[in-house]
């Protein structure tokens, strides 16, 4: 016998079947396609952004991230589910739309049939276990969210109607095989290869073969107004996803990572500077709403939210997609909450993990734009005496710029104003030069360098705050202005390389700064110092000690170094016990966003979190590479009270103490 079936058994392949079946589709893409548009026009309140360059690289990773489900699996156990659910539901799609191909037009027209023979029984027993693995992973999905009900994880009637839709559909699939099969396949080899139809076909073994044919009559039918049903109410319910999830991979921003938008702040036909509403964003900003799958990752990833202040990053996108789709001329700022929004520490994490490539950081950094630059709104009056100090003094902590170079006067290191012949300019940044702290730092930094035969420069008083912590607590304009001091400085000595030891600093020059034609080679002192040590420049005496290491926000997420640190300690015989939150997944130490200028005033404490988290490893010691973290755990262990238990150092203090003499 021939390995094959008759696709439309039972109901018929003429006038009376097809001519419904393909009026009620029709009706159900037309309503798609309607609410879509509906949907798309509210988009198009956004402002112009191109994101279709370097096609091939879209296209590549959104298969990517597709058809390998690469950002969801990023979370395991309901990552894993989703995934596998996405494969079986995929593959049952692919097989649905093959039977259509042969019976409706090849078939139909040539009289060419390829479901038959191996490749119908592969098919067979391939569709079967993908229903089988479908219904499984849409079961434990539901439980984790009626049963489990995991903190945060919002359960609507949008997800209820979806769940049982998607149970229907597959059921009343496997209840229309069993029915065929029960008087069509019992008892031949065929009936093998569909293993998951013959246990439906074998529980309904008792009923007569006019029975079944009634049974598999309604069923069908019933099953394809489910099937119609789910494509009607993909753009009205979180189905839409399936769309715009995956345009928002081909969407994606290609980098550089987290980098901000520049504002052109002499444009004369600007009415306001930032996003007050949602005209304000981009079309991507709102698109992104209902690229959103609701699945907290973010939110679970938050250190706002995670130390219980109101910021929620899935909230905010959602608020935001809400106004675009029903209220656009609503005042974004009150909608989303001036407290979530002034929370956020730009950690980057909720970007990180999102499997839908959602952008949540530059709309909270918009939001900020306009309440600053529009409002002179700021969420204490510490920021704004920090700004004003900025703007006087070059540097937000209110010491005289005179004094910015003293601490390098007994290294014997010169300004390039003295001697501009140098092989690195070091950019200190604000708390390497005032802090007494981080000045320690500094000086670390500048010994390793001369133990390796490295002629180090400063610019001294001469030198400005990057302004990273104003830009991300939206003055743009004070940003701009320490900025382009910076790079007019610094192009003007020469420079051809500039090394920092503050990833804030790093990620401001080496991304922010190129807006501004600013093209000289920018290094993080980790990186630097990683190469002198491999290239046998830098000499260690490798001495055996514990320690636990934080990733630095800017340097890991947003940079993605993660391992040059952790070879330069253990270059120096450092045996790192990581903390349970490490490399992409490390939890902030509460200062970036420009948050090290403000009072943490709501909740509990970010950095007191962290530095809990650190005494959980018992390592004696918190070792960073950024003076923003060092700071905060300097204040996180007295609030934790480890002091007697953990001290904080930088890599560069623990890498001085062990070069050979």
């Amino acid at each position: 016998m021939e390995f094959t079936r008759e696709i439309y058994w039972n109901v018929g392949h003429g006038a009376s079947t097809l001519v419904p079946m393909y009026l009620f589709t029709f009706l159900a893409v037309a309503l798609l396609i309607n609410e879509a548009r509906r949907r798309i026009t509210a988009y198009r309140q956004g402002k112009p952004l191109d994101r279709t360059d370097q096609l091939p690289v879209r296209l590549v990773m959104m298969v990517k991230n597709v058809l390998l489900q690469r950002k969801v699996l990023s979370v395991r156990g309901p990552g894993l589910a989703h995934s596998m659910f996405f494969l079986g539901f995929f593959l049952l799609f692919i097989g649905t739309c093959l039977i259509v191909l042969q019976a409706d037009f090849t078939d139909l027209f040539f009289g060419v049939k390829f479901l038959k023979g191996t490749f119908y029984l592969l098919f067979s027993v391939i569709l079967d276990l993908a229903g089988l693995v479908a219904i499984i992973m849409l079961a434990g999905l539901l439980v984790r969210r009626y049963i489990v009900r995991p903190e945060g994880l919002d359960c609507k009637i949008d997800d209820l109607f979806m769940h049982g839709l998607l149970f229907a559909i597959l059921i009343s699939g496997f209840v229309i095989e069993g029915a065929r099969m029960a008087v069509t396949e019992m008892g031949t080899p065929l009936a093998i290869w569909s293993p998951v139809g013959l246990a439906f076909a074998k529980s309904m073994s008792g009923m007569t073969a006019e029975s079944l044919r009634s049974l598999h009559g309604v069923t069908w039918w019933l099953h394809f107004a489910l099937v119609a049903c789910f494509i009607g109410s993909i753009p009205f319910t979180k189905f839409r996803h399936i769309f715009t999830t995956s345009a928002n991979y081909l969407f994606a921003d290609l980098g550089p990572k987290g980098k901000l938008a520049t504002l052109d702040l002499e444009d004369e036909d600007a009415e306001s500077f930032g996003a007050a509403s949602v005209q304000d964003l981009s079309w991507k900003d709102l698109f992104d709403g209902d690229a959103c799958t609701s699945c907290k990752r973010c939110q679970d990833r938050c250190p706002a939210h995670n130390t219980d202040k109101p910021l929620s990053p899935m909230k905010l996108v959602q608020q935001i997609s809400e106004a675009a789709q029903h209220n656009p001329e609503m005042n974004l700022i009150e909608a989303c909450d001036k407290d979530a929004i002034w929370s956020c520490t730009t950690c980057f994490a909720c970007q990180e993990i999102c499997p839908a490539a959602v952008e949540h950081v530059g709309k909270i950094v918009d939001m900020r734009r306009n309440l600053v630059l529009m409002e002179g709104d700021f969420p204490g009056e510490e920021v704004m005496a920090a700004m004003e100090q900025a703007e006087v003094n070059g540097n937000p902590l209110g010491i005289g710029y005179a004094s910015r170079g003293d601490w390098a006067q007994e290294l014997g290191i010169k300004t390039l104003a003295a001697d501009p012949e140098v092989d690195i300019l070091y950019f200190v940044g604000c708390y390497a030069s005032f802090d007494a702290r981080n000045i320690k730092i500094a000086k670390a930094f500048v010994q390793l360098c001369q133990a390796a035969g490295i002629k180090v420069g400063i610019l001294g008083k001469e030198e400005k705050c990057c302004g990273e912590p104003m830009r991300k607590m939206g003055n743009e304009y004070l940003y701009q202005t320490l900025a382009r001091e910076n790079i007019e400085l610094i192009k003007g000595y020469g420079i051809k390389k500039v090394v920092t030891s503050c990833p804030h600093c790093f990620n401001t020059l080496a991304k922010d700064y190129r807006d501004f034609d600013f093209d000289v080679e920018v290094e993080s002192y980790t990186v630097f110092l990683e190469r002198l040590v491999a290239g046998g420049q830098l000499k260690l005496k490798a001495e055996s000690f514990d320690c636990t290491y934080h990733d630095s926000c800017y340097l890991g997420r947003h940079n993605n170094l993660y391992e040059a640190p952790r070879n330069l300690i253990q270059a120096a015989g450092g045996t790192i016990t990581e903390m349970e939150k490490n490399y992409s997944e490390a939890f902030c130490c509460s200062a970036g966003g420009g948050r090290i200028m403000a009072e943490e005033n709501l909740g509990s404490r970010i950095n007191v979190k962290r530095v809990m988290m650190a005494g959980e490893t018992g390592a004696p010691s918190l070792l960073s590479n950024c003076p923003f973290c060092l700071t905060m755990f300097e204040d996180g262990v007295k609030g934790a009270e480890l002091e007697e238990s953990l001290k904080p150092l930088d890599i560069a203090e623990i890498l001085v103490d062990r070069l050979e003499s």
